[in-house]
């Protein structure tokens, strides 16, 4: 048998599958609007807006009800690239493949994986308002589990084909194996945790992913009992042309103790009192209340005044209706997301399909020693190389243009730990 060379397309092709194989999120997420991007004869730009499904409200009765139809988008805008560069010597090139697979495709494809699990999830649980379990305790059941999926029933998501990804970090997936592992009949799962000591994928209706890269966060400073600064904030009945959805509400607050800085973090999670959930589809009020992430940094004044921009947009009637009322005056705000300067560790729980993720196949450069442009599982890397014929050296690079955005940040549910 002949020995296999070691080429352009066989670096990349093997490099990415290590890439993919070695990621809880890529390969796990939406990839449909890759080829939206980099279209010769038509391209886009580095920004496109994803139209997300419209929302409306069910007639009772023979009459007529006609109601219009308000479109949403969310952008998916495209970053600067980002990769691996080495340089290696006319020595190390002739390494066989195998020894050429374990030095740099496995290591650089796993280094790459772990890299964009961080981007992905940094930016997507930013993202998410649903947060089930406590702070400081971490899943360690089955219940733990399948109340955070409560969260997504609730929300509508759907129980079809893609099944649903729990991306659990070390400590979570080992208390899990621990908490669980009497809880199957299937000896063989049993079995397999056993002996790999990482969750049984397809158990409870999910596939359970350990990731070391998952992010973690930082509640804000908070402090005071903050309230509700004014009745009436949020929209009465979204979904029309004089009254379009909005994604966020800028919620007027006070209460808090007097000008401190970052108050509220980026990701805090609140609830509101008497502002209860809704099913989205029925409309129907839920026992839970309806949670907010806030998605801009903001700082109590020397009143203790504060405006907390959350998502999603407080909206009490009309086909995007999501909480049962808008807030009283006076309403006490909760954060839920952790202790003020605690270090919470973000585990998700996740329908593929609320989020995205493209990446961008970049053009080859010509007079390149070896180049090579590969697409795997919908996600894209690009292989360089040149010669360095002063030191004798192949200088190498890795890279990928990507993008991220989220469709359905409410088919999502944050596990702290």
């Amino acid at each position: 048998m002949a020995n296999q060379l070691i080429t352009p397309a066989w670096i990349t092709n093997t490099t990415i599958k290590w890439l993919v194989n070695s990621s809880a999120f890529v390969g796990n997420i939406n990839t449909d609007y890759n080829d939206q991007f980099a279209k010769a004869g038509a391209k886009v730009g580095t920004t496109i807006n994803v139209r997300k499904p419209v929302r409306a409200t069910v007639r009772s009765g023979a009459t007529a009800n006609l109601q219009d139809i308000n479109e949403t988008q969310t952008p998916i805008t495209i970053e600067p690239e980002f990769g691996i560069d080495w340089q290696f010597t006319d020595f190390d090139n002739t390494l066989s493949v195998d020894k050429f697979e374990d030095r740099y495709c496995k290591p650089f494809g796993s280094q790459l994986a772990a890299e964009l699990d961080l981007r992905i999830g940094q930016r997507f649980y930013r993202a998410i308002a649903n947060h089930s379990g406590v702070p400081g305790t971490g899943p360690n059941s089955a219940v733990a589990a399948l109340n955070a999926a409560v969260l997504l029933d609730n929300n509508s998501c759907p129980r079809d084909g893609n099944t649903r990804k729990l991306a659990l970090n070390p400590l979570a997936n080992a208390a899990m194996v621990g908490g669980m592992t009497g809880f199957f009949n299937d000896q063989r799962k049993v079995s397999d945790q056993f002996k790999s000591g990482m969750m049984s994928v397809d158990t409870l209706g999910m596939d359970f992913q350990m990731s070391q890269n998952l992010p973690t966060h930082t509640p804000g400073a908070q402090g005071g009992t903050p309230i509700v600064n004014g009745a009436a904030q949020g929209l009465v009945n979204a979904g029309t042309t004089d009254n379009p959805y909005s994604a966020t509400t800028a919620l007027v607050t006070s209460g808090w103790t007097a000008a401190v800085a970052q108050r509220l973090n980026v990701g805090d999670v609140m609830t509101i009192a008497g502002v209860f959930a809704v099913n989205l589809v029925t409309k129907q009020t839920l026992n839970v209340l309806q949670q907010f992430v806030v998605t801009a940094a903001a700082s109590s004044d020397v009143g203790g005044n504060l405006t907390a921009v959350i998502s999603p947009g407080i909206v009490a009637g009309g086909s995007y209706q999501n909480v049962s009322a808008r807030p009283a005056a006076g309403a006490v705000i909760t954060i839920i997301s952790g202790a003020a300067g605690a270090f919470v560790p973000q585990n998700i729980l996740y329908h593929p399909d609320a989020f995205t993720m493209v990446t961008v196949p970049m053009d080859v450069p010509g007079g390149m020693d070896m180049a090579h442009q590969s697409t795997y599982e919908g996600v894209s890397l690009r292989f360089v190389r040149g010669f360095d014929i002063l030191n004798n050296k192949r200088i190498s690079r890795f890279d990928i243009l990507a993008g991220y955005g989220a469709l359905r940040p409410e088919w999502a549910v944050r596990l702290p730990s």
